[in-house]
C-alpha cells in the first residue's frame, strides 16, 4: 500500500474517532501520529516535530500568563469591568467578538486569542454566564478577524507569495473586502441564532480548571502581584502587534512574559505547571503529523486534484469558486487552516493559469476557505486551546461551526464574484 493510500486511512480513522469520541481526542491524536511512524509513511523527527511547534511554545506560555491573570485575581477584575457594559449574554458576545475581531486583523489568530481566554473565564466567573457559551464564539471570531488584513493569518501571506509568483500581489486591507463583511455577519448570527447551537455546559470549578492553584481570595493577594500580571499581558500583546518592529517572534514574548511572571513569584512553578493544559498539547502535536504526511506524501494534492478534477476542461467560473472554497473549507477542518493554504494555493495558482482565471480571485477564494475551520476542535490552534477549558466534546465544534461554515460561503460566494472575479 502507498504512503498517500496509508495517510488517507489514518485520515478517516481521524475522523471516524474524532467525531465518535469514545476515547480521548488527544489519544486519537497519539495514534495517528505513532502509526504514521510505524508504517513508515513518516520518520519519527517529522512525525513529532509537532511537539517543538512554535505554536505549542505560546500555548505553553500563554497559558502561564493567563494562569497568572487568573491565579491573582485580575482576569475577575477585567471581567467585572467588562460585565458592567455588557449585562447580558448576547451583549458580552458581541463585545468579545468585535474585539477579538478587530485584535485578530493585526495579531496572530493564535496569539489574539491566548491572550483573551483568561479574561473570558474572568467575566463568566464574574457574571454567571457559562463560559462554554463565550469560549467559542470569541476563538471563531478569531478566525474571521483574520482576514481583516494582509498580516492578520499566515495563510494571507502564504497566498501572498504564491500570488508575486505571477507578478501580482494584493492590498493590506484588501481582504477586508470579504473578511469584514464575515465577521459582522457572524456577530450578527451567534446574537440571533447561532447562541441556540453553543452548549450551555455548567463552568468548571477553579479546581477542575487549567487555571488552578491554592490561592482563591483574592483580597489576600498583593495589589503588585495582581498589577504585574495585567502589565505583563499588555506589554506581551505590544509586542506581538510590532512583531516586525521588534524582530521578535510571538512565542518567544510570550515566553519572556511567562518567565517574567515565575520569576517574580507572581505565579509559582508549581501553578504554572498546573496551568498549562496538557491535552491541547497532545491534540495539537499529534494532528501536525497526520497534516505533515497529507503533505509529503501528496494525498492532501490527490484530494484537491480528484474534486477540482471533475469539472472539467472549461468550468464556469461560479463552479470554480464554489469547488476551490469548499475545497479549502474541508480541507481546513482537518489540516489548520495554514497548512491547508500552504497546500492548496500553488495548486489553485496552477489551475487559474490552466484556465486563464484570475489568479487573484483563484487565491482569494482559497484563503477566505481555508480561514473556515469552525466545525472541530483542530480546525486551528485556537479551538484547540478551548476544547478542556470549555468543556466540549467534537461535537460541539459540529453543532455550532457548521451553521457559521454555510453562513460564511453564502456570504463570500456573493461577495468574491463581485469584488474578485474569476474572469474579469
Amino acid at each position: 500500500m502507498s504512503a498517500s493510500s496509508i495517510t488517507l486511512l489514518f485520515l478517516l480513522f481521524a475522523i471516524i474517532m474524532f467525531v465518535w469520541e469514545k476515547i480521548p481526542l488527544a489519544l486519537t491524536a497519539m495514534i495517528v501520529c505513532i502509526g504514521l511512524v510505524v508504517t513508515g509513511v513518516l520518520e519519527p523527527k517529522t512525525a513529532f516535530l509537532g511537539f517543538i511547534d512554535s505554536n505549542v511554545i505560546l500555548f505553553v506560555a500563554m497559558f502561564i500568563i493567563g494562569g497568572a491573570l487568573f491565579e491573582t485575581g485580575m482576569a475577575n477584575k477585567i471581567g467585572g469591568l467588562v460585565s458592567r457594559f455588557a449585562k447580558t449574554e448576547r451583549q458580552l458576545t458581541v463585545t468579545l467578538m468585535l474585539i477579538t475581531g478587530l485584535m485578530s486583523g493585526f495579531l496572530s489568530n493564535t496569539g489574539t486569542a491566548a491572550i483573551l481566554i483568561p479574561v473570558v473565564i474572568g467575566i463568566a466567573t464574574r457574571s454567571g454566564f457559562a463560559r462554554s457559551r463565550l469560549l467559542m464564539p470569541l476563538v471563531f471570531a478569531a478566525a474571521m478577524g483574520g482576514n481583516l488584513s494582509l498580516i492578520g493569518a499566515p495563510g494571507n501571506l502564504i497566498a501572498q507569495g504564491v500570488l508575486e509568483q505571477n507578478g501580482m500581489k494584493f492590498g493590506f486591507f484588501e481582504y477586508a473586502k470579504v473578511g469584514l463583511p464575515i465577521l459582522l455577519t457572524g456577530i450578527i448570527y451567534f446574537v440571533l441564532i447561532g447562541y441556540k447551537f453553543l452548549p450551555g455546559k455548567e463552568n468548571l470549578s477553579i479546581e477542575d480548571s487549567i487555571y488552578s492553584g491554592k490561592t482563591h481570595d483574592y483580597d489576600s493577594v498583593p495589589k503588585w502581584k495582581q498589577n504585574l500580571s495585567l502589565i505583563t499581558l499588555v506589554i506581551t500583546l505590544l509586542a506581538m502587534v510590532f512583531e516586525d518592529v521588534l524582530g521578535v517572534k510571538l512565542y518567544i514574548s510570550a515566553c519572556v512574559g511567562a518567565i517574567l511572571l515565575v520569576t517574580a513569584r507572581v505565579i509559582t512553578e508549581k501553578q504554572a505547571y498546573q496551568s498549562i493544559d496538557s491535552q491541547v498539547i497532545f491534540l495539537f502535536g499529534g494532528t501536525l503529523a497526520l497534516a505533515a504526511a497529507l503533505k509529503e506524501t501528496g494525498a492532501g494534492a490527490e484530494i484537491a486534484g480528484t474534486i477540482i478534477g471533475l469539472l472539467g476542461s472549461n468550468p464556469s467560473p461560479f463552479a470554480l469558486l464554489v469547488t476551490v472554497f469548499v475545497l479549502s473549507c474541508i480541507l481546513t477542518n482537518f489540516m489548520s487552516n495554514t497548512a491547508t493554504t500552504a497546500l492548496l494555493a500553488p495548486i489553485c495558482l496552477s489551475i487559474a493559469n490552466q484556465l486563464g482565471a484570475d489568479p487573484r480571485a483563484v487565491l482569494m477564494a482559497t484563503v477566505i476557505g481555508a480561514s473556515c475551520a469552525y466545525a472541530t476542535p483542530i480546525g486551528m490552534p485556537a479551538n484547540t486551546m478551548i476544547l478542556s477549558i470549555g468543556g466540549y466534546k467534537f461535537m460541539d465544534y459540529v453543532k455550532a461551526g457548521l451553521p457559521l461554515i454555510v453562513v460564511s460561503t453564502v456570504v463570500s460566494l456573493i461577495l468574491l464574484p463581485l469584488f474578485f472575479p474569476f474572469y474579469p
